[in-house]
């Protein structure tokens, strides 16, 4: 009894689509040029094979920036989902 009431409050998951990873990439792309303009020494630390592809970014700043933009991106895709544009 309890269960099928927990199970009924719980709102329905998003599949997977392209429109779906296509708000992923936008919001961490946003977030590495947030953390390019925030981060005071975006270079310290070990580098990455191809810096220039990331803004110059340093493997720290990158994964920062990066687990930044999922939780942008986990929060815009459920807040277009709630909407009903996704």
């Amino acid at each position: 009894m309890f269960i099928s009431t927990v199970l009924a409050t719980i709102p329905a998951t998003l599949t997977w689509s392209p429109k779906v990873a296509i708000v992923m990439i936008v919001c961490n792309i946003l977030a590495i040029a947030i953390g390019k303009a925030g981060i005071q020494q975006p270079s310290v630390g070990p580098e990455l094979p191809s810096s220039a592809l990331f803004g110059g970014l340093s493997l720290p700043a990158l994964l920062a920036t990066t687990s930044f933009g999922h939780i942008l991106g986990v929060g815009a895709i459920l807040g277009l989902a709630n909407l009903g544009v996704l």
